[in-house]
């Protein structure tokens, strides 16, 4: 198993780590310019960015070094649905992300992985992240940060609105651009 594949593995190792921090952290707090932030959030916030993190260097190493596997192709962005997506519903567990939101953001997301299956399977290629997709993984991950280290400002809330705008956009991005797929099946 080489880095890339390995820093997607630790990434999926994160999300049983970063739920059971947000569960069993406690309700120690403090307040920053009138929010009040608790350090179960704050610690659960930094282990959702290392493993946020790891998304970008384990592309990066893959298509720096020439080590992209099918593994990785798989994986990876599996590992980011799976960990924005605990993530998600652990913040409506907090009541700090409107549920409404994070179901549109989870049947895109859905969506998007029928399609790419549909692609792999029908034309044996592989659906690239184009550039709206990245900047919407990156809004919410983002936005997920905010959130949990108390939406100082509400810069938590404006980075959820505009990853539901590049979702939706993403979203409708890929399948306008991948509609010819569905032509004479319908």
């Amino acid at each position: 198993m080489n880095l890339p594949n390995k820093l997607t593995v630790f990434r999926i190792f994160l999300i049983p780590v970063f739920m059971l921090i947000v569960i069993f952290g406690g309700d120690a707090s403090f307040k920053v310019a009138g929010s009040t932030v608790y350090w179960n959030l704050v610690i659960a916030a930094i282990v959702f960015a290392v493993a946020s993190a790891t998304d970008w260097f384990d592309g990066h190493l893959a298509r720096s070094r020439n080590l992209v596997t099918n593994f990785g192709k798989f994986a990876d962005p599996l590992a980011d649905k799976m960990l924005t997506m605990t993530a998600f519903v652990m913040l409506i567990s907090l009541k700090l992300a409107p549920a409404w939101i994070v179901a549109i953001i989870v049947c895109r997301e859905l969506a998007v992985t029928g399609l790419r299956l549909i692609l792999a399977e029908n034309k044996g290629q592989v659906m690239a992240a184009e550039m709206p997709g990245k900047i919407k993984t990156t809004c919410q991950m983002l936005s997920i940060i905010f959130l949990l280290i108390g939406n100082i400002y509400h810069i938590g809330t404006v980075l959820l609105y505009l990853a539901l705008i590049f979702t939706i956009y993403s979203g409708y991005d890929y399948f306008r651009s991948s509609w010819n797929i569905f032509k004479g099946s319908m």
